[in-house]
């Protein structure tokens, strides 16, 4: 055919009807579009582009010249085209197509399709969506997930077997030491424990288990997935991991697992064995071991041991309600055992907080019993009275005064565990040698002081309205460093819980007298024209030889000579003891001769010029612990209307003993194990400056004259310096006597307390005409006791002195010239005191020269007691703190309050 009778070549792009006709383009691609479909000449037709016969013989044959010549491009033509098309070479996009193609030929051959596991990101997406999971994906994972834990609890179950019960839960006794080194007591390991069989638990028992601890025990498989996902979510928290775990849980930590730490890798285990014991050990066994191996309480283990602790009979004979308290229990005893356990928590676990605990926890279980169908309404209906529970006791092992020994050395172990190492279930583990600081000598000496005393003059039999229920505590502090080397608990740690030694309630009185002294010299009095948060440079450190009004009835004045009013706009009068006043007409006295007769009005006014929050830091200071502090808002403050412990009495005039080297009481001095030494107090022991030695010292110095020739001669020791103050608290109702020598601090403590330690509110008595005296005071028979003691406790040690005192301080409020008096007798209107504003309109009584005040050989009637200070009910019934005291009127009887709002302590010494 002539050249101009072909048919003229398409335009580039041809049409749609050359799309579908499979024309090839004349003339290379136009734009960025990948050629059409139908150029790859794919193998599959029987004719190539344009209906001609293929060139290439098989479909073999046409795949390796694809391969061989496609060379690619940057980005893949669609179907073969450029990147994987059947022609050689193909442009940027994939240009003319068919062999030997005019194409750049910089693609490159596409890689085989290859399939993943886990296609992410994603193939064929782009953008976002290659990152957003297939919905395979996310339910393969989950599948995965799912099944690794089970395998892998499978694994551990599998792993792990049920321990041997007899491994962990029959421990040792702990070994108990004296000073000396010789053995005092082994005790204190899990041995009070009686295994009964499951027959033997009264149904009660396991009913009233079941319904506080774990409802669905018969049929649960040993765990609460609910209760351990709480126990991990706390965990994860950082808070308490306990809570929510079953029965079988509990009798596996109890009895089979040593390791009580609260981590994942515990409760993993616990989870895996209890599941186990779930599967394996019958419901009966169960429940059996768990009671049997639970601690009740009282050093009980087992609810054999429990019933006998509590009810004094066999756990056969328990009935419902008591059923239902040993239950209520075992939430924990500190904190549901009626008795008490203040010293191990003395704000929280009193008598009065436990027993409303243990109340409400037991009437709760009894009327769950009633829901869950385990006890009828009409059994229920029978106990509506709480059952009566016996006081604590120990074994024969720990009769007498051993018992307090053994409880207060486990409460100081216990109570510092982050610094001894040894927590509660450690100590009851046992295996331990714990070496205290008790000497056995002085321990002896001060047992036998107080029964001297009680058999000669407290007969409760012959007066039974005043010599009943009468009750001794003491201790013994070394100045040099801390040891509690002695104490007075009690009449016996079986018959008697409550360790008088370690608290008491009963307020100190007077004996509080030498912190508001060693507050003034320390900081010094404000200044009446300043501020009231005054600082030391603006303030006058005083002098023991300043003088204070001693004036009975003295009209108590703030630091700047204002009246005092408490919080209904009332005036505080301060009685002295007998309602005497000293050195009329001016009624000056010196800080030494008021602190050697335990004047009152002296110093609650020496204590309103420094500051109470002085006078109560200096309290702080020499060791007394807050805890045991009154309200310091009240002028009574200075009197001692807070009540610490003997201990802490000893301890802090040991501060003074030290030269103001405070030093916290310690009853262990080290603790060892077949491992070897657990905690050594050496290696923990501090020494802090409460008080620098010339307060201590001065301090000192005035409480010597109130031994030599005060309130307190008797406790003279022939050829020794001693130091020391008695204290006689308001209404008569406890008396005391604090003393030391250079070598030993000792405070002697008495009171009247009902003995019935589970009784509610318990009051403290009066001792008007107790041991056959018209009044107690700490001049009488803590005194005495004191002295009997350290004469034996001192025996053989050298007589050391007292350092003597450096001069300290300004001599305030100088005694005036000498004002004339219109008569030699006292008229109705009192001479003014140095107290502005302190004209009463009743008056003071004209003080009795018939005998030296608390001269203990004078049987002058005036002497002594506390008969006009303080309020009619002296404080609180109980001893504590009385933080709101009653208004004051201008008149008022010698007896009582004197004016309405007199001292808390009207009794001084």
């Amino acid at each position: 055919m002539s050249e101009h009778r072909r048919k003229p070549p398409q335009p580039q792009g041809g049409g749609r009807a050359a799309a579908r006709r499979g024309q090839p383009q004349a003339g290379p691609s136009a734009g960025r579009r990948e050629a059409p479909r139908d150029v790859t000449g794919s193998p599959s037709d029987p004719y190539g582009p344009g209906g001609e016969e293929s060139p290439f013989g098989s479909r073999a044959d046409a795949r390796r010249a694809t391969q061989r010549g496609n060379t690619g491009g940057r980005r893949r033509a669609a179907d073969g085209a450029g990147h994987g098309g059947s022609g050689g070479g193909g442009g940027r996009r994939g240009g003319p197509q068919g062999p030997g193609g005019p194409g750049r030929g910089r693609g490159r051959a596409p890689e085989p399709d290859k399939k993943r596991i886990i296609d992410y990101p994603r193939a064929g997406r782009y953008g976002a969506a290659r990152w957003v999971p297939s919905w395979k994906l996310v339910t393969g994972l989950f599948i995965g997930f799912t099944g690794s834990l089970v395998v892998a609890a499978g694994v551990g179950y599998a792993l792990v077997g049920i321990p041997d019960i007899g491994k962990t839960a029959k421990a040792q006794n702990n070994v108990y030491y004296w000073a000396d080194g010789s053995e005092m007591v082994a005790t204190g390991g899990e041995t009070n424990r009686q295994i009964i069989g499951y027959a033997a638990i009264p149904k009660e028992m396991r009913w009233a288990v079941m319904s506080a601890e774990n409802k669905t025990f018969e049929t649960d498989s040993g765990v609460d997935p609910m209760g351990i996902a709480r126990a991990f979510v706390n965990m994860a928290k950082g808070g308490q991991t306990q809570g929510g775990s079953t029965i079988t849980q509990q009798y596996v930590k109890n009895a089979m697992l040593e390791d009580q730490s609260q981590t994942v890798s515990r409760k993993l285990k616990e989870l895996f064995v209890s599941i186990k014991v779930g599967a394996k050990v019958p419901k009966e066994d169960i429940m059996a071991g768990y009671l049997n191996s639970a601690y009740y309480g009282r050093n009980a283990y087992g609810i054999q041991a429990a019933a006998h602790a509590y009810f004094d009979k066999d756990a056969t004979k328990l009935n419902p309600s008591e059923c239902a308290f040993l239950a209520a229990v075992l939430k924990g005893a500190t904190y549901y055992d009626p008795a008490g356990a203040p010293s191990i928590d003395p704000v929280n676990a009193t008598q009065d907080k436990n027993r409303k605990r243990a109340e409400e926890r037991w009437r709760w279980i009894l009327d769950e019993e009633v829901k869950d169908g385990r006890l009828d309404a009409a059994t229920r209906a029978k106990y509506t009275k709480f059952p009566a529970i016996q006081s604590p006791r120990s074994n024969a092992a720990l009769s007498g005064q051993v018992g307090y020994l053994v409880d207060l050395v486990n409460s100081y172990l216990v109570n510092n565990s982050d610094k001894t190492g040894i927590t509660e279930t450690k100590l009851r583990q046992g295996g331990l040698q714990i070496h205290t600081t008790f000497d056995r000598k002085k321990v002896d000496a001060l047992k036998a002081a107080v029964q001297k005393v009680q058999k000669a003059n407290i007969k409760p039999k012959l007066r039974p309205k005043t010599d009943k229920y009468v009750q001794f505590g003491g201790a013994s502090v070394n100045p040099d460093s801390g040891a509690i080397e002695a104490i007075y608990g009690g009449v016996d740690a079986t018959k008697h819980f409550t360790d008088n030694a370690d608290q008491t309630g009963a307020q100190v009185g007077s004996t509080f007298k030498p912190f508001v002294l060693a507050a003034a010299m320390s900081w010094g009095v404000r200044d009446p024209d300043g501020d009231p948060t005054q600082a030391q440079d603006e303030r006058t450190v005083v002098s023991p030889k300043s003088l204070y009004s001693g004036k009975n009835k003295l009209k108590i004045k703030d630091f700047d000579g204002t009246d005092w009013t408490d919080d209904k706009g009332q005036e505080w009068l301060q009685t002295n003891d007998g309602g005497q006043s000293l050195n009329p007409p001016t009624y000056q006295i010196d800080l030494r001769e008021a602190m050697r007769e335990s004047v009152n009005s002296a110093y609650v006014q020496l204590g309103m010029d420094v500051g109470l929050d002085k006078v109560k830091d200096s309290v702080l200071r020499a060791g007394i612990k807050e805890s045991s502090l009154a309200s310091s808002r009240f002028p009574s403050f200075s009197l001692g209307t807070s009540s610490p412990s003997a201990i802490r009495m000893a301890g802090a005039y040991a501060t003074f003993a030290a030269s103001g080297k405070q030093r916290d009481p310690y009853s262990v001095e080290k603790v060892t194990s077949k491992d070897g030494t657990v905690f050594q107090h050496d290696k923990i022991a501090k020494v802090v400056e409460a008080f620098t030695p010339k307060v201590a010292d001065n301090v000192t110095d005035v409480l010597k004259t109130v031994v030599e020739k005060g309130t307190g001669t008797n406790a003279q020791l022939p050829g020794r310096e001693v130091a020391g103050k008695t204290g006689t608290t308001d209404g008569n109702k406890s008396a005391w006597f604090v003393g030391y020598t250079p070598q030993l601090s000792t405070a002697i403590g008495m009171y009247r307390l009902d003995d019935d330690e589970t009784k509610k509110n318990r009051k403290f008595l009066e001792m008007y005409g107790t041991g056959g005296e018209e009044t107690i005071h700490g001049a009488s028979f803590p005194s005495q006791i004191w002295r009997d003691y350290m004469k034996v406790a001192l025996k053989g040690e050298k007589a050391e002195p007292f350092p003597v005192p450096e001069e300290i301080g300004t001599v305030i409020n100088e005694a005036p010239s000498p004002t004339p008096t219109p008569s030699a007798t006292e008229s109705a209107t009192e001479s003014p005191s140095p107290t502005p504003s302190a004209t009463l309109t009743s008056p003071s009584p004209t003080p009795t020269e018939t005998c030296r005040k608390f001269d203990f050989r004078c049987n002058n009637n005036d002497n002594g007691g506390t008969d006009t200070g303080g309020t009619d009910t002296g404080g609180t019934d109980t001893g504590g703190v009385t933080t709101s005291p009653s208004a004051t009127t201008s008149t008022g009887s010698n007896r009582g309050n004197g004016n309405g709002n007199g001292s808390l302590f009207g009794g001084s010494g």
